[in-house]
């Protein structure tokens, strides 16, 4: 079993940054590839972006390519995602994701989650 911990969300004001970090645990630690996806209200879980196991390989929504970069320290157990030029539209709860056996962007591919990390963007 995988334990992830988001941490680093927030209010920002448009235009500003976040850097968002989730913390893996457990019994045994997989290498499994790691993904960031966010839910707004009322809409569906978005992937946003996702990172293989060597951090060589990655992958963004359109939506966020060029401002967001994700990003992971094996040796702390931790994947980043660091936010640039927030928009009101990136409003919405975050959630780290692992456990899936290639890099991804589907959801249903990723087996652990956490509880996510709100991020809020004013305008």
């Amino acid at each position: 079993q995988v334990q992830l911990v988001e941490s680093g969300g927030g209010l920002v004001q448009a235009g500003g940054s976040l850097r968002l970090s989730c913390a893996a645990s457990g019994r045994t630690f997989s290498s499994f590839a790691m993904a960031w996806f966010r839910q707004a209200p009322g809409k569906e879980r978005e992937f946003v972006a996702a990172i293989s196991w060597s951090g060589g390989s990655t992958y963004y929504a359109d939506s966020v390519k060029g401002r967001f970069t994700i990003s992971r320290d094996n040796a702390k157990n931790t994947v980043y995602l660091r936010m640039n030029s927030l928009k009101p539209d990136d409003t919405a709860v975050y959630y780290c994701a692992a456990g899936a056996l290639i890099l991804t962007h589907v959801a249903p591919e990723y087996d652990y989650w956490g509880q996510g990390t709100q991020v809020t963007v004013s305008s």
